[in-house]
């Protein structure tokens, strides 16, 4: 059996990021920018003022001096002419700062009556005045390639002045799910059967990393039908399997794949849940084989197909952040597989994380899973620990999947 390292380096190690296109800007959220977006103009464009009140030269100012008001400079409406020895101009905040003014008499520190401004405190030289390129320069990579794009960076991208910008093409991926028990959710369950939550839950997952979900109908236990429903994915960018990938004899996504070109890399890793991991490809379209058991699928789905639809959507920083918690209570010893437990947080009186991990962790359990606030991970053969011993965990709360 493969580490879970190992198993997640070669499942991304030959994943090429899809294309680039070119969208709206104001469609471009949560898109993956593929190539740096760099500043058409400085910005500010020119020295403007960041405070209502006057434009003045620093060196006429004085307590109790008194300046003539030549004109004013609404945003948008830039005074046209100079300020001259004596003179002030009423601005605004945003607006042009006129020739000749070297700081703003904020007008708080003014008092004006028919057409003189007196000073009553002076303000320094470049006071108040935002100057030309201060947040960015024209040539400035304003969002660089791989992040995803946030209201932020869609706010400063349209400043550096960009209506279209260039995005990594959604990863299309095919879901099959296997089983003769399974039904449609909403459909009369036959004796012995069970509601497909496979397809709809890794659709979702799909979304959330940025993928486009293709969701296939449920195949039967025949390596034929699976074969049959497999064909025409040479378009995909990746096919994602659930259930039929382990060992028993309804088990046959890997038979029936075959018989369409599947070239199978692994199929067991140490974990837990999720031992039953295939991976491998069809021609040019690489294929995830999940567990079949809803739970593994989707803890399986979050620590490698997760990673794998990002890499293909081009982020830089696929894997899922870890953080540090302490245990809420008593875990045994570990054996050769890494352990994925569903635990819930708190706080402690400091202020870090308690995690404490549900007592029972059926694979096949949704309700505790969608209870979870997070995985504490274990790698293989950890000793036992106690309540109060810091452990790793992936935080479920703060995603939305």
């Amino acid at each position: 059996m493969l580490s879970v390292a190992e198993a997640q380096a070669r499942i991304l190690a030959d994943l090429v990021p899809t294309g680039p296109e070119l969208v709206p800007l104001a469609d471009s959220w949560g898109r993956i920018v593929a190539a740096d977006i760099v500043a058409r103009l400085d910005n500010p464009p020119a020295d403007v003022s960041s405070m209502d009140g006057y434009a003045v030269r620093a060196a006429d100012c004085a307590p109790g001096g008194v300046l003539s008001l030549v004109g004013e400079s609404p945003a948008g409406h830039p005074f046209a002419g100079q300020v001259g020895p004596g003179e002030t101009v009423r601005i605004y905040t945003g607006s042009l700062v006129p020739d000749g003014a070297d700081a703003i008499l904020i007008q708080e520190n003014a008092q004006e009556d028919k057409g003189a401004v007196t000073v009553t405190v002076p303000p320094g030289s470049g006071q108040y005045i935002r100057r030309r390129g201060q947040d960015f320069a024209q040539g400035k990579v304003v969002v660089p390639a791989g992040r995803a794009l946030t209201a932020r960076d869609i706010g400063l991208a349209a400043a550096a002045n960009h209506a279209w910008v260039p995005v990594r093409r959604r990863p299309v991926v095919v879901i099959l799910s296997t089983g003769d028990e399974i039904a449609l959710p909403g459909e009369p369950i036959a004796p012995g059967g069970i509601a497909n939550s496979n397809t709809p839950m890794l659709a979702a997952l799909v979304r959330a990393c940025g993928g486009v979900p293709v969701m296939l109908p449920s195949a039967r236990d025949t390596a034929s039908d699976i074969a049959r429903l497999a064909q025409g994915i040479e378009t995909a960018d990746l096919l994602l399997t659930a259930g039929g990938a382990s060992v028993g004899r309804y088990d046959l996504v890997q038979q029936g794949l075959e018989q369409i070109g599947l070239s199978v890399d692994f199929w067991k890793i140490a974990m837990r849940p999720g031992k039953p991991l295939m991976h491998g490809r069809i021609g040019r379209v690489p294929v995830l084989g999940l567990p079949g058991n809803p739970v593994a699928a989707l803890v399986c789905g979050l620590v490698f197909a997760l990673p794998a639809i990002r890499t293909l959507a081009g982020h830089t920083a696929p894997h899922l952040p870890e953080d540090m918690a302490i245990l809420g209570g008593d875990l045994p010893e570990n054996d050769r597989r890494a352990d994925y437990l569903r635990a819930t947080l708190s706080r402690a009186p400091d202020g870090g994380l308690i995690a404490t991990a549900f007592s029972r962790q059926d694979s096949a359990m949704l309700h505790t899973l969608a209870s979870s606030d997070a995985l504490i991970m274990r790698p293989p053969h950890a000793p036992s620990a106690r309540a109060g011993t810091p452990c790793r965990i992936i935080r479920l709360d703060t995603l939305s999947i």
